[in-house]
């Protein structure tokens, strides 16, 4: 993917995150800001859009797939007796959800080239 890098300080977070194989959500707004040819305000309301309904979807315990990438599911934690590694003190950790994530053939097919 190609990105207009408009500032000095975008640069250099770009390479930054190129030498460490990653990349931001200033970068992913840049990216479809290109591609689809939207103003930088639009192509970051889309990814909050996204990344909101994500949430939501979270939130209400819903599974998300979107087909050929990726899907996620919620997955649920009962409450459990642990200890403090520092004191050696029984500790009760409280129930937790956790989003997971599950790999599309598309993507796995894409990135194992």
């Amino acid at each position: 993917m190609k990105f207009s890098i408009e500032t000095k300080k975008e640069k250099d977070r770009f390479n930054r995150n190129k030498k460490r194989g990653g990349m931001n959500k200033l970068e992913l707004i840049s990216g479809l800001k290109d591609r689809a040819n939207l103003t930088k305000s639009e192509a970051a309301d889309v990814i909050n859009l996204f990344f909101d309904s994500l949430s939501d979807a979270f939130k209400n315990g819903d599974r998300v797939e979107i087909r050929g990438f990726c899907s996620f599911h919620i997955k649920e934690y009962k409450s459990y007796t642990g200890r403090n590694p520092k004191t050696g003190q029984k500790v009760t950790i409280p129930p937790k959800r956790l989003p997971f994530f599950k790999c599309g053939k598309e993507l796995k097919e894409r990135v194992d080239y």
